[in-house]
């Protein structure tokens, strides 16, 4: 796969990657595109299928990892996800920098290929921290957060292994977990930015 380098995202639910990624997207327009995941599980209020995810049965993902149409997929409190190669390849036929929100099974997987991405995790300052965000947002039963909570555990300490990503940004504080994301990405920017001019 040609073009600038991808930026694959990971970190647990509630470090803050969507805020993060919203943000990015709005302030260098033309300059990213993500690449938008397939799920097995059901829309969220809002979620619209092929913006937020491609919403499908098992049977048809099944069916698509099976015949190596994705770059990596995992699966989550009994739902399946997963990138596909249409889809990163959607956003860098555009020329653009293709966003990918991955877990760190995703991440591992991603590593496997040639995509060459820059790997940044976004972790939160805290347990806690993290725990008071997801009940916040008041879509998880206490059952599904207890679940997230175990796999942020996880991934935390994961993200904590030499060689796994480029950088960590512990978001604290989001204007500079925000200025740490784009100071990564600077070079990729640019590159899109003089091909464009």
């Amino acid at each position: 796969m040609s073009g600038p380098r991808p930026l694959v995202l990971s970190g647990p639910s509630g470090a803050g990657k969507s805020t993060l990624m919203k943000r990015l997207m709005k302030d260098h327009e033309g300059v990213f595109g993500f690449s938008v995941s397939h799920t097995t599980r059901n829309p969220r209020p809002g979620e619209e299928d092929g913006k937020d995810y491609h919403f499908t049965t098992k049977e048809a993902m099944q069916e698509a990892i099976d015949n190596g149409e994705f770059i990596e997929n995992a699966e989550f409190s009994g739902n399946m996800y997963g990138t596909s190669k249409a889809a990163i390849e959607d956003v860098l036929a555009k020329n653009l920098i293709c966003i990918l929100d991955v877990d760190i099974q995703g991440v591992k997987r991603i590593k496997e290929t040639d995509l060459n991405p820059i790997y940044v995790s976004i972790q939160p300052p805290s347990m806690e921290i993290l725990e008071k965000r997801l009940r916040d947002r008041q879509t998880e039963t206490e059952e599904s957060l207890q679940k997230r909570l175990e796999a942020a555990r996880i991934d935390m300490e994961l993200s904590k292994e030499p060689g796994v990503f480029d950088v960590v940004i512990i978001n604290d504080d989001l204007e500079r977990a925000y200025e740490e994301l784009k100071d990564i990405l600077n070079d990729e920017i640019q590159k899109i930015q003089e091909a464009k001019s």
